[in-house]
């Protein structure tokens, strides 16, 4: 039960999606803002590894809903699919991603901890495996506006659907129209 009520039935507009009708004013710029960080083009990340990254940090945040959708959207447009994203989750440093994946998602570790956790080292290692400061920013981002998101979601108690049918038809939604549509 969320901790406000939100006027919206919880089933058909469960976490973000309720928060959002609720207050269609601050929906706008915040649509806007994820579909920036992951899904503008062109971009050198591709969509499903911006969508891995807000998965990852959602994940570290312990936010169930943020990172059952956002892993569903990543899992849509990744080769490897949920496999793959479940890796990551499980053990960062065994995961099948490329060096630089594996980089970048050190970074947004280092950013859900903290905005100073980001050190020179951590961006240099970034650079060596061939991240260019877009991404290295574009990480940085995404990093921290999930751990925005994550504490609105759960900040205000929503609800998580708990099958992965629910996660999946909004995947499918997302890909097809973006957060703004």
């Amino acid at each position: 039960m969320p901790h406000i009520d939100l006027g919206a039935d919880e089933q058909l507009f469960p976490g973000i999606t309720g928060l959002l009708r609720f207050r269609p004013e601050t929906a706008g710029p915040l649509n806007g803002l994820a579909e920036v960080l992951l899904r503008s083009e062109p971009h050198p990340l591709s969509r499903g590894e911006r969508e891995l990254i807000a998965a990852y940090v959602s994940g570290l945040n312990d936010c169930g809903y943020c990172s059952s959708a956002h892993s569903a959207v990543a899992a849509a447009q990744l080769d490897s699919g949920m496999p793959l994203i479940e890796q990551v989750r499980a053990d960062l440093e065994s995961a099948p991603v490329t060096g630089k994946m594996r980089a970048l998602l050190r970074i947004a570790a280092a950013v859900q901890r903290g905005g100073h956790q980001v050190t020179g080292e951590l961006v240099e290692v970034a650079r060596a495996e061939g991240a260019t400061d877009l991404e290295i920013h574009d990480v940085v981002l995404i990093a921290a506006a999930f751990c925005m998101f994550n504490r609105y979601v759960d900040g205000l108690a929503t609800l998580a659907p708990t099958g992965p049918e629910a996660y999946a038809a909004a995947a499918r939604r997302i890909v097809a129209q973006g957060y703004a549509g």
